[in-house]
């Protein structure tokens, strides 16, 4: 219950801060900052899940460089990527100047169907 009491006072000091520029930082830095923690564990789990396969493959006699060793850091690597692209490149697919550009076409759009 704690984490949600400090989510909630975080929120309230960010929501009474004047300063925009501070409350925008600091909203990327939590981003990053997951962005990160999701690495770290990623890093983790995988050198010994790929370690334990390993040696197991080693025991049976089977190759180590078989798809069945990699297969979870593969597909969780992709979500990995997924999430750093929508924290580090957020501008690239659907920017400020795409969510201008289609404010306008919708607003345009709109017009044309109306019987004025």
């Amino acid at each position: 219950m704690s984490d949600f009491k400090e989510k909630f006072a975080e929120e309230e000091m960010l929501r009474k801060n004047p300063d925009v520029h501070y409350v925008n930082a600091y909203r990327r830095m939590k981003r990053i900052k997951g962005f990160y923690v999701h690495l770290s564990i990623y890093l983790l789990v995988n050198i010994f899940l790929i370690a334990v396969n390993g040696s197991e493959r080693a025991e049976d006699g089977e190759n180590f460089w078989h798809w069945k060793t990699f297969t979870m850091a593969f597909f969780w690597g992709i979500g990995l990527v997924g999430h750093g692209l929508t924290v580090f490149c957020r501008d690239v697919f659907f920017g400020k100047n795409w969510e201008e550009k289609k404010i306008q076409q919708i607003m345009k759009s709109s017009n044309r169907g109306k019987w004025e």
